[in-house]
């Protein structure tokens, strides 16, 4: 499907988009969902804290080693297969999931969730860009971009809901009903063609940089649980990762027909545009992962009701990517951006002074102006990242910033949390050396009651109200890193080119087209 046949009239417009939203929503829920059931899987499959991790593990890997061929099986077998296959292998391997019965066959399940799920957020993309012209691609940005965004955001709130109130296999047995709706309406509705069976593969390219994707997505993942390069498995899986992404860069400037045309990479707008969304990754999921146990340790809130207390940042997501999908084409994107950008700076830098007796409106305000932050910048982003790129190229692409979207929540998850850990650690030393009975504010008759040194259970409440201080610290500093973060993202935008005006097309239109 090139872009000069996707400037007219496409069949069955309204019923692709819903298949492809729905694929886009599976995929996205699915990298946060089964988090919270994690303690109960590790019950019913008998395994242990260490154990459970490859569940998470395998199907993070799975997903990022397959993410980039997406643009040469499309190629080669065309997109209505490969998007078809997908469906069909992510629904079929998430029942599996649910019906497991041991930690192997979970494990195994898993890799295969993720590699069939790899494709369909960046088939979903590239699909919803051919299927509406021009001066619609901003509200179809809009609807598609509500799955990839808001899908994580409330991952962990509808993971929590099923787990508690059915069974943990639940959060897999969900993508039975979608996925069976997905792949009847795409066998129906979207077209056939674009297969170009002649085309090779490039094996070495693709082994070289599965070797370094899927060794960085393990040390990422197991680095905090193993002490990082404390351990001999992270040191030998840090050199596999240099290594294998070494060597894929070197094969990417002197291969003759490498599977990612380099070609790709001179478009200024993409090249841009990747950087700014690795950033967004690490913003939108490290987020995620700080603020669910800030609320649920430090805060004490029940799990359930920190999950509903985290949900409006979906809302302010949704609402900014319809705003920003009308817009769009009428008002610079790179400037809708700035403003995404600055405004999520604001957020990040008001909860680096956050503490656990924040009263719950000015949390749940701060998350939606968050959440309208990220809204801001997704939609005008994919927007002119694509703006100027070879139509020829788009499945790539689409692949490629799925790719570093993917990468930058996994890397922003495990540096945050490691310096979390560390930061606490430090925090609680500097914090001690004022803890003495030389303190004159430990004279004080009412502190006693509280804090005695004297006694044991004085001592240990002492020390975990030291340790919780360190923490909320600590919280804080990652805050502040994200913010520094997102500022940096101003500095790509004026290396994007503004892409040429159209007229903004109605999103509720545009989806009924």
């Amino acid at each position: 499907m090139s872009d000069s046949t996707s400037q007219g009239a496409v069949p069955h417009r309204a019923l692709i988009t819903v298949c492809a939203m729905v694929a886009t929503l599976m995929q996205a829920l699915d990298g946060t969902i089964a988090n919270v059931a994690l303690p109960y899987m590790q019950g019913g499959l008998a395994a242990t804290a260490d154990q459970i991790t490859w569940v998470l593990t395998s199907y993070i890997t799975a997903a990022a080693i397959l993410t980039a061929p997406v643009g040469f099986l499309v190629g080669r077998y065309g997109r209505r297969t490969v998007f078809l296959l997908s469906v069909g292998g992510f629904t079929l391997a998430s029942v599996l999931c649910g019906a497991a019965q041991s930690l192997d066959q979970m494990v195994i399940f898993r890799l295969l969730q993720g590699a069939f799920g790899a494709a369909l957020v960046p088939l979903s993309q590239s699909t919803m860009l051919d299927i509406y012209p021009p001066e619609q691609r901003g509200s179809a940005m809009a609807i598609w971009g509500m799955g990839v965004m808001v899908g994580p955001i409330l991952g962990p709130t509808l993971g929590g809901y099923l787990t508690e109130n059915l069974n943990w296999r639940w959060v897999f047995y969900v993508n039975l009903p979608f996925g069976v709706l997905a792949f009847l309406g795409l066998l129906l509705f979207l077209p056939k063609g674009g297969a170009a069976p002649g085309r090779r593969f490039d094996w070495t390219g693709f082994g070289v940089l599965a070797l370094g994707l899927g060794a960085l997505q393990i040390m990422l993942d197991r680095g905090e649980l193993k002490n990082w390069f404390g351990s001999p498995e992270i040191q030998i899986e840090a050199t596999l990762a240099g290594l294998g992404i070494y060597l894929f860069v070197v094969h990417l400037m002197l291969a003759e027909r490498p599977f990612i045309p380099p070609r790709i990479f001179r478009d200024r707008n993409f090249a841009a545009g990747l950087g700014i969304m690795f950033a967004v990754g690490v913003i939108l999921f490290a987020t995620s992962a700080l603020l669910a146990p800030y609320l649920q340790t430090l805060a004490d809130y029940p799990v359930f009701t920190a999950g509903l207390a985290m949900a409006p940042r979906g809302i302010g997501t949704m609402a900014a990517m319809f705003i920003s999908g009308r817009i769009a084409s009428r008002i610079d994107p790179r400037k809708i951006m700035a403003f995404g950008i600055l405004i999520l700076s604001w957020t990040l830098w008001d909860m680096t002074y956050w503490t656990p007796d924040i009263p719950m409106h000015w949390l749940m305000l701060v998350t939606v102006v968050q959440g309208m932050g990220l809204g801001f910048v997704f939609i005008p982003l994919n927007l002119v990242a694509f703006a100027t790129l070879d139509p020829a190229l788009r499945t790539d692409g689409t692949s490629l910033i799925s790719l570093l979207r993917n990468l930058g929540s996994a890397i922003g998850i495990s540096a945050m949390s490691a310096l979390l850990t560390r930061n606490t650690q430090v925090m609680h030393s500097s914090l001690a050396e004022h803890v003495t009975p030389l303190n004159r504010l430990f004279e004080l008759p009412s502190i006693h009651r509280f804090w005695n040194f004297a006694t044991p259970e004085g001592a240990a409440a002492l020390n975990a109200e030291v340790t919780r201080q360190s923490s909320i610290i600590a919280y804080g500093n990652d805050f502040h890193l994200l913010m520094l973060l997102a500022l940096c993202m101003l500095m790509l935008l004026p290396l994007m080119r503004r892409p040429a005006r159209a007229v903004a097309a109605d999103p509720a239109h545009a989806a009924m087209d």
